[in-house]
C-alpha cells in the first residue's frame, strides 16, 4: 500500500479560525485570503456602493477549499464575504481619510491605518473574576486538552462495498490474502473535534472504544472506512486559575474583535451592498 502521512496542517486550522471567530485580523485576512490581485480586489459600481462580484466568490472558494480540503458551505461563503466586505469598507474610509497618503497605495497598508483608527476609540468594559469565569466556560473548549488519537486508514481503490471492504479487513487481520488496492494514511495526533468534522461524530465515538492494533470498518459522513486504532491520548480539563492571565488576554482579544466589528459595521451603514448578478 502506498503511505501518507496525513499530520495537522496549520491552513486549515487559521482557515477554521476565520470562520468561527467574530473578527480576525484584517491585514492577515487580506494577505491569506483575498490576497495580491488588485484586479480582483476592485469593486465596481458607485462610490457608496459595494459589489461581491463573481471574481470574488469563486476566489473565496477556491482558497477555501484548497485550505479546508472540502467544499465550503453557504455559512462559510457568508463568513468570507463578510470579511470582504468588512476589509473594502476600511479600505474606503482609509482613502476618504486620505490615509493612502505616503504610502504606495498597497491595499492591506490602507486598510491596516484604516482598522488602527476604528480601533482607536475603543474602550474595553470592565470584567471580575466571576465574569472572566464564566466566560472561560463558555469557551473551554479552547483551553481543554483534547483525546487524540494515532490510527491508519487505507484508501481502498475500487470496489467499496461493505461486504468487499469487510473481506479486506479479514485479509489485513490475517484471515486471507488481500488482493484489493489501497494507499496506507497515518494519521497522528488528531484532535477528536477533528475527527467529527472531517468523518463524523458516530465515526469518532465508534473509534474511541475500539481496541488498539485491529483492523475494521466503520460508517463515515462519506461512507465505510477500513481504520485501525494505534492509540488514543486522553485528553484533559484545563484549570482555570492556572491559565487566568493568559484566559484574561482572550478575553481582551475577543472583546476587542467583537468591537472592532461593531465600529467597522457602523461605518458600513453608508454603503450599499450587492452581490453582482443578485440582490442588495
Amino acid at each position: 500500500m502506498e503511505t501518507t502521512d496525513t499530520s495537522a496542517n496549520p491552513r486549515p486550522s487559521l482557515l477554521r479560525r476565520i470562520v468561527r471567530e467574530p473578527l480576525t485580523h484584517f491585514v492577515v485576512l487580506g494577505a491569506l485570503v483575498f490576497a495580491g490581485d488588485q484586479a480582483l480586489l476592485a469593486v465596481l459600481g458607485a462610490p457608496q456602493e459595494i459589489v461581491v462580484t463573481a471574481a470574488v466568490r469563486k476566489e473565496a472558494t477556491e482558497i477555501f477549499r484548497a485550505g479546508m480540503k472540502r467544499d465550503p458551505t453557504a455559512a462559510d461563503l457568508k463568513v468570507l464575504e463578510d470579511r470582504w466586505i468588512d476589509n473594502e469598507v476600511l479600505y474606503r474610509e482609509g482613502l476618504a481619510l486620505a490615509l493612502d497618503r505616503g504610502d504606495s497605495a498597497i491595499r492591506e497598508r490602507v486598510i491596516f491605518k484604516a482598522l488602527s483608527v476604528a480601533q482607536a476609540g475603543l474602550a474595553l468594559p470592565k470584567i471580575d473574576e466571576a465574569g472572566l469565569g464564566a466566560w472561560f466556560d463558555a469557551h473551554r473548549t479552547r483551553y481543554d486538552i483534547a483525546t487524540r488519537f494515532d490510527f491508519q486508514e487505507a484508501a481502498v481503490v475500487g470496489d467499496r462495498t461493505l461486504p468487499s471492504l469487510q473481506e479486506f479487513v479479514d485479509a489485513l487481520n490475517g484471515k486471507g490474502s488481500p488482493d484489493a488496492e489501497s494507499s496506507l494514511r497515518i494519521f497522528k495526533d488528531r484532535p477528536r473535534d477533528n475527527l467529527v468534522q472531517s468523518y463524523g461524530a458516530p465515526f469518532a465515538a465508534a473509534l474511541e472504544k475500539q481496541a488498539p492494533g485491529s483492523w475494521l470498518v466503520l460508517a463515515s459522513t462519506e461512507g465505510p472506512r477500513v481504520v485501525r486504532l494505534e492509540s488514543v491520548k486522553p485528553g484533559a480539563a484545563a484549570d482555570f486559575e492556572a491559565i487566568k492571565s493568559r484566559v484574561y488576554q482572550d478575553w481582551k482579544d475577543d472583546t476587542t474583535s467583537q468591537l472592532t466589528l461593531r465600529a467597522i459595521r457602523d461605518m458600513g451603514r453608508k454603503y450599499r451592498i450587492r452581490t453582482e448578478g443578485g440582490q442588495s
